[in-house]
């Protein structure tokens, strides 16, 4: 059986609404809701967030909380790196969608020699920088931090020397280079994007499944097709965010879209690509139960997080 380690990040900080440090305690509710002994089964780490900052108030208009945000991928970055050394799986439940980037370089600097490819399942391209954020938020950014873009061909913002500052010493967390080539990219669902990250996209021709490609396919071809795209790669991670299910079953996360993939698409999915031998990490993140006063949200998170578990031992 592979060497499974949840990881627990509890960090909320590059996030829009507040709430998401609090998915992780929601997922237990709802396996407890479950009768399920799956917390029971793995022995979790939990890894130093910085969310006290949020009291501080945020300095850096074009990349919200980046101080605190640097800390954080510091912290993950080391706990995934360490694990990854270890021979061990992470499972990641995170909060907001920034703490991957200190996912990626963590398992970059385990095994650099290694080509890392991406599975994006999200609604969003999270490929913005300071230069072209229309929110601040960084949990729009993290796909930009590890391929080293500044994307400046598209620059609206003009970021201070300390917002700059800190954005250079994110992108060498780990080593001064990209993580990953933004070729080694698959997007699932993703729908709702800004011109600047359109740019990217075409620029680097990087893969989206739409959700109606999805429904036409089927999901193990896409699921195939996915991992083809990625034949060349060593390694693969899976980042699973709880947006890219449709805004009428997302509430309980901070950035619902309409137009997203049903539980039971998302179920499927996940299950289908953590087959592949070569994938080495899967994480799912953004849930928020502050959203959702029923936590319908966490409850469709925890059986796509079970139902991918199960499927990652049954295949080892």
């Amino acid at each position: 059986m592979r060497n499974i380690k949840l990881v627990e990040v509890r960090s909320e900080i590059a996030a829009g609404t507040r709430g998401a440090s609090l998915g992780i305690d929601a997922l237990k509710i709802a396996s407890l809701d479950k009768k399920s002994d799956f917390f029971t089964q793995f022995e979790p780490i939990n890894v130093a967030d910085a969310n006290n900052y949020l009291w501080k108030g945020n300095k850096f208009p074009h990349a919200k909380y980046i101080d605190g945000v640097y800390q954080v991928l510091k912290n993950v970055y080391s706990s995934i790196e360490s694990l990854r050394l270890e021979k061990k799986f992470p499972i990641v439940l995170a909060g907001d969608h920034s703490t991957a980037a200190g996912t990626i370089m963590g398992i970059k600097a385990a095994n650099p020699e290694l080509r890392l490819g991406v599975v994006w399942i999200d609604a969003h391209a999270d490929l913005h920088t300071p230069y072209t954020t229309p929110s601040g938020n960084m949990h729009g950014m993290p796909l930009a931090m590890v391929s080293q873009l500044d994307n400046k061909e598209c620059q609206v913002n003009q970021p201070d020397e300390e917002t700059l500052l800190y954005w250079e010493r994110i992108k060498k967390i780990g080593g001064d280079q990209p993580k990953i080539d933004p070729q080694d990219i698959v997007f699932i669902s993703v729908r709702d994007t800004e011109s600047p990250e359109d740019f990217l996209i075409k620029k680097h021709e990087i893969r989206n499944f739409k959700t109606s490609e999805v429904r036409e396919k089927g999901i193990s071809q896409v699921a195939n097709e996915t991992l083809e795209i990625l034949k060349d790669c060593d390694q693969i991670y899976i980042s699973f965010d709880v947006d890219s299910l449709d805004s009428s079953i997302s509430v309980g996360t901070g950035t619902p879209v309409p137009d997203g993939l049903t539980v039971e698409e998302a179920i499927q999915l996940n299950a289908e690509l953590i087959k592949d031998k070569r994938v080495c990490c899967w994480e799912i993140v953004e849930v928020n139960p502050t959203l959702d006063t029923e936590n319908t949200m966490a409850e469709n998170a925890f059986e796509v997080l079970e139902v991918t578990t199960k499927s990652l031992v049954e295949n080892f």
